[in-house]
């Protein structure tokens, strides 16, 4: 008896007994489980669903935003959050200086780096990073490339002539407002339809168009009180 007791405490104490959770088959659509992929909030879709690009992959992943500066540094801004670091390539570090201070309550969670000197990061499973490239319309080829678990961004303001090839290159392409003649040759170059092509001259501030591959989804970036107050309201031009 003594050795049946203390086989029936090492299993442990049995715990009340229920009947199991049922619920009629017609209930069942009313069930929903906010499953996706883990990354960046880039913004809401026409019918105000979050929109999501995951950053942190195990293979290379390389991004190009056409658009202006305050998405660049609110996506920079959001990855951070997310538990990445963050290292920004600009030669003009007085428009990221204010943010990198801001970021990670005291943490240098985003550093600022001069064109061409981003230093080997490290990048792992465990501490993903995001190299954000602000190096104007002819941005050279960065000593510091897409790797896994190291993502690279790279802001044009405008179309360049290092722009097609940076369009094909890269995973997912954003465009946000452009011109009349850029929109036709981006249309070109990512295999737009016209309405698409048509509707880029006229996109409102913070909007933007993401393509990857043969999918398109247009997205509207809204800043939170945060991002606002840090970085003011949305806008295409710097």
């Amino acid at each position: 008896m003594a050795r049946s007791g203390a086989k029936r405490a090492l299993r442990g104490v049995l715990g009340p007994r229920h009947a199991g959770h049922t619920m009629p088959a017609h209930h069942l659509g009313a069930l929903s489980l906010p499953v996706g992929d883990d990354g960046v909030v880039i913004g809401d879709d026409a019918e105000g669903r979050p929109q999501i690009v995951g950053f942190h992959r195990s293979t290379p992943y390389e991004v190009l935003l056409i658009g202006g500066l305050w998405t660049a540094q609110v996506l920079a801004l959001r990855a951070a959050g997310t538990g990445a670091r963050v290292a920004v390539e600009t030669g003009r570090p007085q428009e990221w200086t204010t943010l990198a201070q801001a970021a990670g309550a005291g943490l240098q969670c985003i550093t600022l780096h001069d064109v061409g000197r981003v230093p080997p990061m490290g990048a792992t499973v465990g501490s993903p990073v995001v190299v954000v490239r602000d190096c104007g319309m002819r941005p050279p080829r960065g000593r510091v490339v897409s790797s896994p678990w190291q993502s690279v961004l790279t802001l044009l303001p405008y179309l360049s002539p290092v722009a097609p090839r940076l369009l094909r290159d890269s995973t997912i392409v954003g465009i946000q407002r452009v011109s009349p003649q850029e929109a036709a040759q981006i249309g070109r170059i990512l295999g737009l339809t016209k309405g698409e092509s048509d509707a880029l001259p006229t996109l409102a501030d913070g909007v933007t168009l993401w393509c990857a591959g043969r999918e398109r989804q247009w997205v509207l970036t809204s800043g939170t009180d945060a991002e606002t107050g840090l970085l003011g309201v949305a806008r295409r031009m710097d």
